[in-house]
């Protein structure tokens, strides 16, 4: 979570000196902005923010905050924002990643920082392609992707990150969109306030090798019924003129009147319902969900080490490093 710096900073605080260096156009600009700006209103503090990034177009965010950063080496973020949270508590610790370095040759590393529940905030940007190495399919990407490296098309069935964070058990698992800066804030404010690992997918426009790939849901003339917000303790509904709505049933879920509609708590529901709800993406003819699939309360991994290294010196005393290297079986070669 963040803490409150002692004067009052604007988005220009959180702006590093360094020349972004995206494609005109890119949605990680408009990401960027949104991260600036929230970091200014929310009253972080840039000496106590850490932002930690893998590989890819994505990866290069550290840079571009005016706070301390690691940009470090491909799929292996979870483990460095791991280690971070872990040496300091005290740090807001954010990660930056992409659907490339995140599931693919990260995807192990994401996996167990989920399921652990480190306090770090992950945003995964979304585009459904390789960027930086010049548009390969991705992890992300759909059946039938032609590409330099897929001339046929792909035949990989590919991941979908929500239902990948629910799989790993993440305690807060949310999905925004790069342009809606409104939206955007709503859910890295969510995401900051909770205790425990937050994952946020973010759609990313990549406008040089996979332009407008969700303008299908997100374009102004079709996003209100083409998508659907999660807003938690209101109902599940969408549509230009909010009439139409979704509800549990025997199968997931299915479309009924916004008068039917039931209401969506990520705090209450259970991993079947917020699965069930990552899964209409499966469907192209039911609206895409955005907003916060699942909001619960579990053990903070970092704190439950802290406590075994505190119950460790109260019962054994603080020790010494020599006594450590020295102990056991060794031997001296001559």
């Amino acid at each position: 979570m963040s803490e409150t710096a002692t004067t009052k900073l604007t988005r220009k605080d959180f702006v590093s000196d360094q020349e972004v260096r995206w494609c005109p156009g890119c949605g990680d600009y408009a990401i960027l902005a949104s991260m600036q700006k929230y970091m200014a209103d929310s009253g972080a503090d840039p000496a106590k923010t850490v932002f930690v990034s893998g590989i890819g177009c994505s990866s290069r965010f550290p840079y571009y905050m005016n706070t301390f950063g690691f940009h470090t080496i491909h799929g292996r973020a979870p483990a460095i924002a791991t280690g971070v949270k872990v040496a300091n508590p005290e740090l807001s610790v954010w990660m930056v990643t992409g659907d490339g370095d995140a599931l693919s040759i990260g995807g192990n590393h994401l996996a167990h920082i989920l399921r652990r529940n480190v306090d770090v905030n992950i945003l995964l940007f979304n585009n459904e392609i390789y960027g930086l190495t010049k548009g390969q399919y991705s992890p992300t990407s759909p059946v039938g992707t032609v590409r330099k490296s897929t001339p046929m098309g792909s035949v990989d069935r590919p991941f979908n990150p929500i239902s990948f964070a629910l799989g790993c058990n993440a305690t807060f698992v949310a999905r925004s969109i790069d342009t809606d800066a409104k939206h955007l804030t709503k859910v890295f404010a969510a995401a900051d306030a909770h205790r425990g690992t937050s994952f946020i997918e973010i759609l990313q426009n990549c406008v040089i090798f996979n332009k407008d790939f969700y303008s299908k849901v997100v374009d102004r003339s079709v996003r209100a019924d083409m998508t659907v917000d999660l807003n938690p303790g209101e109902k599940i509904i969408y549509g230009a003129e909010e009439d139409k709505g979704m509800r549990f049933c025997a199968n997931g879920l299915e479309k009924c009147s916004a008068a039917d509609a039931d209401l969506w708590d990520p705090a209450s529901a259970t991993e079947s319902q917020a699965y069930a709800i990552s899964q209409l993406d499966q469907d192209p003819d039911t609206p895409k969900p955005i907003g916060i699939f699942r909001s619960v309360e579990a053990q903070v991994y970092e704190q439950q080490v802290h406590q075994q290294v505190e119950a460790a010196v109260t019962d054994k005393g603080p020790g010494k490093f020599e006594d450590l290297v020295y102990a056991g079986d060794r031997w001296t070669i001559d």
